[in-house]
């Protein structure tokens, strides 16, 4: 799965999910929408199969994020609880 993490600062955009957005956004592959604010910064995660994080100009247009800077994701896992009985120990 895609990850594209968009991060401008906050007051100068309105982020907007209005449904012509999250149209946009699913028709670059979008499947997941995650957003995060402080009074400084403003963060969207966008997750997708098919997304192409190389769009990320036309994901921050969709979302009025006009000044928005895509991140590089460096790493992405899943986790559970390791466990020592039997396995190997971590």
């Amino acid at each position: 799965m895609a990850l594209l993490v968009l991060i401008a600062p906050s007051g100068q955009n309105d982020i907007s999910l209005r449904p012509s957005a999250v149209e946009m956004l699913a028709r670059l592959g979008v499947t997941s929408i995650s957003l995060a604010q402080n009074s400084e910064t403003v963060v969207v995660i966008l997750e997708g199969w098919s997304l192409d994080a190389r769009q990320h100009e036309q994901a921050a247009a969709a979302l009025g994020a006009v000044d928005a800077r895509p991140l590089q994701p460096i790493v992405q896992m899943a986790v559970s609880a390791a466990t020592t009985a039997g396995g190997h120990r971590i």
